[in-house]
């Protein structure tokens, strides 16, 4: 069988996206998906996104982390589906669509997607740290120096802590770097490793400078790029919360599976 495919990266984070309007591509096969994925053997990607129509929405997206299982929300993953639905023609320069967590908005901003996310309430602080759920689960935790952080070590520890390891969280470092500019570094649930940016974690880093005190918009550092965040809130229940930043095509091809 072979497999026609596009590659999009949204702030370094990357995505096999694979047209199925059809309804060709086994949907259902995890050591395929999790191949296609894989670096050195597949394409390679964080992930792999499904583009599929649906009756009432443009388009449903149907999200698959790197080991071959099926994901929740991806924020940067997202946009590039966005992105990808305009390249198909599917789309102008809006949408309505479906992904894991329920119906999203987006609009084509030339070389930036702006993402409507769903409303986030019910932070949870755990000691000095934080943790909430903006379409994935996400633990918040803001350091020094985040640059020279072992993100691969701290985050394994928390995502494989007692509490989080049965379902697993990604976990996101941040550090203060401006008085409205944050640089995030996110350990991915998944992919099981740091990746070059997260935009549900780039959203819940956001979210809860927020709750300390500082006001959107929120730029947000990472190490694939630059997203801004922006939001109201009243208390902890958060709405209007869109995340913004670029979504590109890398390059197209097909493989044999």
């Amino acid at each position: 069988m072979i497999v026609n495919f596009y590659k999009y990266q949204g702030t370094g984070n990357d995505f096999v996206m694979v047209d199925n309007r059809k309804r060709t591509f086994p949907a259902d096969d995890e050591q395929l998906v999790k191949r296609m994925c894989d670096r050195r053997m597949g394409v390679g990607a964080d992930g792999l996104i499904l583009l599929q129509d649906h009756p009432t929405y443009d388009f449903e997206m149907v999200y698959y982390n790197a080991d071959g299982r099926v994901g929740s929300m991806c924020g940067n993953g997202a946009r590039c589906a966005v992105r990808f639905a305009r390249q198909l023609g599917v789309i102008e320069d809006v949408a309505c669509f479906l992904a894991a967590d329920g119906e999203h908005q987006a609009s084509v901003e030339r070389d930036d997607i702006h993402l409507k996310m769903n409303d986030v309430s019910g932070v949870e602080q755990i000691g000095d740290d934080y943790f909430l759920n903006t379409g994935s689960p996400h633990y918040v935790r803001f350091v020094d120096n985040v640059q020279e952080l072992d993100v691969y070590r701290e985050g394994r520890a928390v995502r494989y802590n007692s509490r989080f390891s049965e379902k697993g969280t990604n976990v996101n470092f941040a550090e203060r770097i401006a008085e409205d500019e944050f640089f995030v570094r996110t350990y991915e649930r998944g992919v099981e490793d740091e990746t070059l940016s997260c935009g549900t974690g780039v959203t819940a880093c956001a979210l809860v400078a927020g709750l300390r005190g500082i006001d959107s918009p929120i730029k947000v550092k990472t190490l694939g790029g630059e997203l801004m965040v922006t939001f109201k809130h009243e208390g902890d229940n958060f709405y209007s919360i869109y995340l913004m930043g670029p979504a590109k095509l890398v390059f197209s091809g097909s493989i044999t599976v």
